[in-house]
């Protein structure tokens, strides 16, 4: 982006919206990062200057604010998702409900590029109600704003995320790993990664209206990431299989928990592999090469070897 144009980052605060905020602002343009909490956002502003990152109060759910967020600019990016509900029907009223008003919108203001961030698997035909809502979101937003560009990552690493972080928390904490549809394959992709993929959507038009599915350069079953998690945090734990009726009871269990730090509808999209189509659009599609979980994920994972990262893996 050569001259200062305003664009609107639906989910700015999250874990890929920071990437991407920051992209944004070395690239000059004025960053509104649309949030149901402001305040969340103020974290962001240092990312550019004085004015340039505004964050602004326009939940998914509320028209005008939606509106307001989008009018004047040129490029629109929709990240927001739930990985759990808080109660039932946050999965439509945000994949398929919030998708598709940020995109009549965003088709009302006269906005030339909109990115939906969906993810890999979304089907409205799916068992999962995530990757379900995902899909019917994707058919929203395409008849809302027909040449918007949809991008489907797998699971997204990075420093912050709640995957391979996760993982290292229970290595820590727990005599043992436990290990879910230990044989479904994953092709997990840096939040980096990610982040480049949507600003190529916005700068290069070749990219307008496509679907793109985004993964690492490697797939791994599940069962070796979690090695991989015991071998990189220096933990010795056995790797337990858990047979899949004792899990389903403990998800449902688990989903009065405050978090749901697990629920069936999770199960539902562990049971199915997580990996680019053969033939996809792919990150190298968009002139991107694929960054390797072993170049990233060592380094702050390392928090949960013992000593806190000071101790070498050999004393771990």
């Amino acid at each position: 982006m050569t001259t200062r144009k305003v664009v609107t980052v639906f989910g700015g605060a999250g874990f890929i919206g920071r990437y991407v905020v920051k992209r944004l602002a070395r690239r000059g343009a004025v960053v509104r990062v649309a949030s149901r909490d402001p305040g969340a956002a103020q974290f962001l502003k240092p990312m550019g200057a004085v004015g340039q990152i505004v964050p602004l109060y326009a939940p998914l759910g509320d028209d005008d604010a939606v509106a307001r967020a989008i009018e004047g600019a040129s490029g629109v990016i929709n990240l927001v998702g739930l990985l759990a509900e808080r109660k039932t029907g946050d999965f439509v009223r945000v994949h398929a409900e919030g998708a598709e008003r940020v995109a009549k919108h965003a088709a009302a203001a006269g906005a030339r590029l909109l990115v939906q961030v969906s993810a890999i698997g979304a089907d409205p035909a799916s068992p999962s109600r995530y990757a379900a809502t995902k899909g019917e979101g994707e058919a929203r937003v395409r008849a809302a704003f027909s040449t918007a560009t949809i991008l489907r990552p797998s699971v997204v690493f990075g420093p912050e995320d709640e995957f391979f972080n996760r993982l290292g928390r229970i290595a820590q904490l727990s005599p043992f790993m436990p290990v879910i549809a230990g044989e479904t394959r994953m092709q997990p992709v840096y939040v980096g990664d990610v982040a480049d993929a949507i600003m190529v959507a916005l700068e290069n038009p070749a990219a307008s209206g496509g679907i793109y599915e985004l993964g690492g350069p490697r797939v791994w079953r599940f069962r070796d990431l979690v090695a991989y998690v015991l071998k990189v945090t220096g933990r010795r734990r056995p790797l337990v299989a858990l047979p899949m009726p004792l899990i389903t009871l403990g998800a449902a269990l688990a989903e009065h928990l405050p978090g749901k730090p697990l629920t069936r509808d999770q199960l539902r999209l562990l049971a199915r592999d997580n990996v680019v189509a053969p033939g996809a659009p792919d990150l190298v599609a968009l002139g991107i090469t694929p960054t390797a979980v072993e170049l990233v994920v060592p380094d702050y994972l390392r928090l949960y070897r013992r000593g806190g990262g000071h101790a070498t893996l050999a004393s771990a």
